[in-house]
């Protein structure tokens, strides 16, 4: 069954053969720095892989790119209204994320994320650019970054620097909350030569 137009495989697709190309990156070269195999990247620039939070992640962290500059989140002009059933998920070990606005702010941006994680598994990251804001709505959360464990929750906050590794565990039951992706000046979507100024990525 083909992916429907629009959908985050068409979008990732373009924009990863986009954004590959600016840097003047090989599959190879493209492997190598994102722990992604050459055959999962080319089915996923030719519109028939399967992207999981993990590959979208290790992609932005390789790119050194926002991950609305991969997923093409672009807000519309004039209020905008998302309805959770419209919205495609993106989902990985533990996490199920729905994407729902990217908004500028001053020389930076924000991308905001309607998150679920699940009970029973862990959700890692090795890294990736920009700082991560989590608001924890209902259910209890333990983060870790760099090793470092925190407990979430309803109504708690955490913030951290998105290129550390970090961990999301949902505890005694599944965690609904917001992630808020904030990046700096010159990290946007569009600037294929941008880089964040984050520190070392993994």
């Amino acid at each position: 069954m083909s992916a429907p137009e629009g959908s985050i495989r068409d979008m990732l697709a373009a924009n990863l053969k986009r954004a590959r190309a600016r840097r003047g990156l090989s599959l190879s070269e493209l492997s190598r720095r994102s722990r992604i195999g050459k055959a999962t990247l080319s089915q996923l620039e030719s519109g028939t892989g399967n992207p999981t939070i993990e590959t979208v992640f290790s992609l932005s962290r390789a790119l050194e790119m926002p991950i609305s500059g991969l997923l093409d989140t672009r807000p519309a002009d004039g209020p905008t209204v998302v309805r959770a059933a419209d919205v495609e998920v993106l989902s990985g070990d533990a996490v199920d994320l729905r994407p729902l606005r990217r908004f500028e702010l001053g020389e930076g941006g924000f991308e905001v994320y309607d998150q679920q994680v699940r009970e029973g598994a862990r959700q890692n990251s090795l890294g990736h650019v920009g700082t991560e804001h989590t608001i924890v709505q209902a259910g209890r959360l333990a983060v870790e970054v760099d090793g470092e464990r925190i407990e979430l929750g309803p109504g708690d906050y955490v913030g951290f620097d998105a290129s550390r590794p970090h961990a999301y565990t949902a505890l005694g039951g599944p965690v609904r909350s917001v992630l808020l992706l904030h990046y700096r000046a010159g990290v946007r979507p569009a600037d294929g030569e941008a880089h964040p100024v984050l520190g070392p990525h993994a």
